[in-house]
């Protein structure tokens, strides 16, 4: 393979990579603020320009350095090329760049929600100069109420055009232009138009500097005090990777999580916004003293069961159920959950695609539960049973079946509903975001992610309350749910698949419920 030799380290690259592909791939850190990997190349923001050595086929291939500094974001990587990203030129360069671009700045840190993850503010401190040389008046812009979620403070672009490429390319929707010249510019919205597409929180994600701020999270926190925990979509089945931001026990944000072969960088606005039923105040998180001890006696007493499991479940706690109703009756009548369709799938122009289907797991409780019944099926029978049990947690109300007086109901769930009077016992269920786990997408991808708080009051997860009512109802001692113990007992009795998920990388692992040899 060819090589490059990069800051004095040899490395092998691929035909096509750039200097700036090849750097990242390995490790080294170049500075740059236009370039994504996800969006045309454009080369404007020259922060990342460095000095290159070539053979010379001219001169017996000796090496000379190119008469001027290369962009490396778009310039190809060739053999036996060597690059300096930090000799006196590059590092003049990026001083250069850097005080251009402070020169109008606001420098309003204290005050930017981007203040902690901000790419300008790093980079000042890496190749900013102490002090102001320039003494003209700043070139000042208002603010401006773009769209639904976003807030523009024009004030501190710094005219890197990641988002007018990003209407462009990926969303397809092209609300964005680029208005004025020369130090006069400015990013824009087009005349009656809003920045509302299903992607627009994205814009925030990848703005490196704090021009373009989410309304949601505008001055809530500082993101130095957020921890961050892996997870996936909850709300779709795309398996949409995500990290769940919090702090003390709340959620303050999610955000996308690269997966380049299922949703590449970004998440759609229902997915960074659909996690607020973890803190809905209507959520039920107290249980009667004895509420389980009733359920297993229920069971017990039971001569038919049925269980509905809902698609919202992790394969594991699905799996833990299935097994539960099993032990008590072989021929239980196990459903899976009605899953929400809503509209079409819908497909932009960079492929991502926002699905129709708004259930996480509905393959996987499948697979968990070895050929459920579908809904309608299920509803069919259930009239059968003399005690069903019948779990939720949808975000929000839910197409709940009807079940007879003469019937006894365990309710496991999060939110009120048509049940939650009617049910005999109730037992309050984690959300996902208080669990670990395993969801299987749309593509049959298996995805764990992990618990990011502690549930709230008595609310347990699905699986844990399977393995407190097995204990009963065999008279033994209770023990603590572990997705990663779950997953590879499912594995020994055979079920596919369970051997082969991916497990999230994440550097920054605050919880997690994966035994070492996991993660």
């Amino acid at each position: 393979m060819p090589t490059i030799t990069i800051d004095g380290k040899p490395l092998e690259f691929e035909q096509g990579q750039t200097i700036l592909d090849v750097a990242y791939a390995n490790g080294i850190a170049i500075p740059h603020y236009c370039y994504h990997p996800s969006l045309s190349v454009v080369a404007s923001c020259r922060i990342c320009l460095a000095e290159v050595w070539a053979p010379n086929p001219r001169n017996e291939n000796k090496l000379e350095p190119m008469p001027k500094l290369l962009p490396t974001c778009q310039t190809p990587a060739g053999d036996n090329n060597v690059v300096y990203t930090s000799s006196p030129k590059a590092t003049a360069n990026q001083k250069a760049v850097m005080e251009f671009l402070l020169s109008n700045h606001p420098i309003d840190c204290p005050v930017c929600d981007q203040a902690g993850e901000c790419d300008l503010q790093d980079y000042a401190y890496e190749y900013g100069r102490g002090e102001r040389r320039c003494d003209t008046e700043k070139i000042t812009q208002s603010k401006k109420d773009v769209g639904d979620n976003v807030m523009l403070y024009g004030d501190r672009c710094i005219m890197c055009t990641r988002c007018v490429r990003f209407a462009n390319e990926i969303t397809g929707t092209s609300e964005l232009y680029i208005d004025g010249r020369g130090a006069k510019e400015c990013i824009d919205v087009f005349p009656g138009e809003g920045l509302n597409n299903e992607l627009s929180g994205n814009v925030v994600d990848i703005c490196p500097v704090g021009a373009f701020l989410d309304k949601d999270f505008m001055f809530q926190q500082r993101v130095w005090f957020l921890d961050k925990v892996p997870s996936i979509d909850p709300l779709t089945a795309s398996g949409d990777n995500i990290n769940i931001e919090h702090t003390e026990g709340s959620i303050y944000r999610v955000k996308p999580r690269q997966h380049r072969e299922i949703n590449q960088f970004w998440i759609t606005d229902e997915v960074r916004y659909g996690w607020k039923f973890v803190h809905d105040e209507t959520r039920i998180t107290e249980m009667d003293e004895d509420a389980e001890l009733v359920a297993s006696d229920k069971l017990q007493q039971a001569k038919k069961i049925a269980l509905l499991v809902s698609p919202m479940l992790s394969c594991e706690d699905a799996w833990l159920l299935g097994q539960l109703v099993r032990s008590i009756d072989e021929e239980a009548i196990v459903g899976l959950g009605p899953v929400p369709i809503v509209g079409e799938d819908t497909t932009f122009p960079s492929g991502f695609t926002v699905r129709s289907e708004k259930a996480p797991n509905a393959r996987g409780v499948q697979r968990a539960l070895g050929g459920a019944l579908t809904y309608d099926e299920w509803k069919t029978r259930v009239s059968k049973a003399d005690t069903v049990v019948v779990t939720g947690n949808y975000p929000e109300s839910w197409d709940t079946p009807e079940i007879s007086e003469n019937q006894t109901l365990v309710l496991i769930d999060t939110l009120p509903n048509k049940l939650t009077q009617r049910a005999d016992v109730f037992i309050p269920a984690a959300t996902w975001a208080e669990k670990a786990g395993t969801f299987e997408n749309c593509n049959n991808v298996l995805q764990t992610f992990e618990k990011a708080i502690q549930p709230l009051g008595d609310s347990q997860p699905e699986g844990q309350i399977a393995m407190n009512l097995q204990a009963l109802v065999g008279d033994m001692e209770t023990t603590m749910f572990n997705a990663a113990t779950v997953r590879r007992r499912m594995a020994d009795v055979g079920i596919a698949g369970m051997h082969e998920v991916e497990l999230p990388q994440n550097t920054n692992r605050i919880e997690t419920d994966m035994p070492l040899s996991e993660v």
